[in-house]
């Protein structure tokens, strides 16, 4: 007898513990990303889909909605980097180089992106990330300005000059004719239009000396200063472009996908999108892109690969699409009707046009740096 209640408790306890390791036996893998309240709302419900369909995965979900790559850089530093991060092309080759990313391998299915998107998340021909969204630059127009101007809407043809000479038109005492800020992403498309940049395409020596882009700069500093088309510092005071944009103080703006939510719930009036004007050397701006990469240090690479292409899957990327925040990196979302949508902008066409001929913003490891060190430059010239 007393065999017999021996065996049974060895057995209760055996069972206890398999049931015990049973609740213990996921894994957990860290995701670390920024983004606005309403992308972490579509963003938190993905990953709990995801959890459900992988009982055995758990997701440390790290938002780090300020100062997201100095916090980035810490973790990496300390050893407690998360198996996942959400990275953007301009930071990319700091990480990239520090060998701290795992190369995307055959793990992903990137058959659904141009090679021009994989091209912005890879350094020196490696690709380390899985692209989600690009970010290029289109014009907005304010339609009721132009009909109330007598202007043409401007279409993909439309050229540099033409654009100078819209944006006097629409200039009065109350409206300015287009937007100014004096970040590099917003004036680049001026120079490489015009085959110049701040930085050779193949990284090897600072370009913003040679003529083209001396020119163009100055051509995009006359649009505040000679030609009085766009605000000074002083006369936009503290409003952003895009509230100057709602208020119809500024009848174009050179700005991204990021911009549609907010003027399709606050804009009172018609606008809609074109692609950026033609210089010599055809309508060129930054192709920026933002995407998923692993840690190469990851314990949990097989978890962490297999969420990364469920972020990525059509399904989530139309998800994520219907927001009307991105343009979608990959092919099959971009054709379809979560892009194309029917609301404003009509000519939402002009983002994809805007990315075939956008090119990849050429950036070395000590991006920042050089843009810091030239930033007082690019001050002096536009004040």
């Amino acid at each position: 007898m007393k065999n017999i209640f021996g065996k049974i408790i060895i057995c209760l306890v055996f069972c206890c513990l398999l049931c015990g390791c049973g609740k213990n036996s996921a894994v957990t893998i860290k995701f670390a990303s920024w983004g606005s309240k309403s992308e972490i709302d579509i963003i938190k419900p993905i990953l709990t889909d995801f959890e459900k369909q992988n009982p055995d995965i758990k997701i440390e979900f790290m938002h780090i909605p300020q100062n997201y790559f100095q916090k980035i850089h810490l973790l990496y530093a300390s050893n407690t980097a998360p198996d996942v991060i959400f990275i953007n092309n301009l930071y990319l080759p700091i990480y990239a180089n520090a060998g701290v990313l795992e190369p995307v391998g055959d793990w992903a299915d990137l058959e659904q992106y141009d090679e021009n998107i994989l091209k912005s998340l890879s350094w020196k021909g490696v690709k380390y990330a899985v692209p989600r969204d690009i970010s290029d630059l289109v014009i907005f127009y304010n339609k009721d300005l132009f009909d109330k101007a007598g202007i043409k809407y401007p279409d993909k043809n439309w050229t540099l000059d033409e654009f100078l000479k819209i944006a006097q038109k629409l200039t009065d005492k109350n409206t300015f004719g287009i937007s100014f800020e004096e970040k590099p992403l917003m004036f680049l498309p001026y120079l490489m239009s015009n085959g110049g940049g701040i930085i050779s395409d193949d990284l090897s020596k600072i370009i913003i000396d040679d003529e083209n882009s001396k020119k163009w700069l100055n051509f995009y500093a006359d649009l505040r200063k000679k030609h009085h088309v766009a605000p000074k510092k002083e006369e936009a005071a503290s409003a952003t472009m895009a509230q100057l944009f709602l208020q119809q103080k500024i009848g174009m703006h050179l700005t991204g996908r990021w911009l549609v939510p907010k003027y399709r719930e606050e804009a009172t009036f018609r606008w809609d999108v074109v692609t950026f004007p033609k210089g010599s050397k055809g309508s060129i701006v930054s192709l920026d892109a933002s995407g998923w990469a692993v840690s190469k240090n990851s314990k949990h690479k097989d978890e962490a690969h297999k969420l990364v292409n469920y972020l990525s899957s059509k399904e989530n990327s139309e998800k994520i699409t219907k927001s009307g925040l991105i343009v979608p990196a990959r092919n099959d979302v971009q054709n379809s009707k979560y892009f194309f949508d029917g609301q404003a902008p009509k000519n939402v066409q002009a983002f994809l046009d805007a990315a075939k001929t956008a090119k990849p913003t050429p950036v070395p490891v000590n991006y920042s740096e050089i843009i810091d060190n030239l930033n007082p430059e690019f001050e002096k010239l536009f004040n």
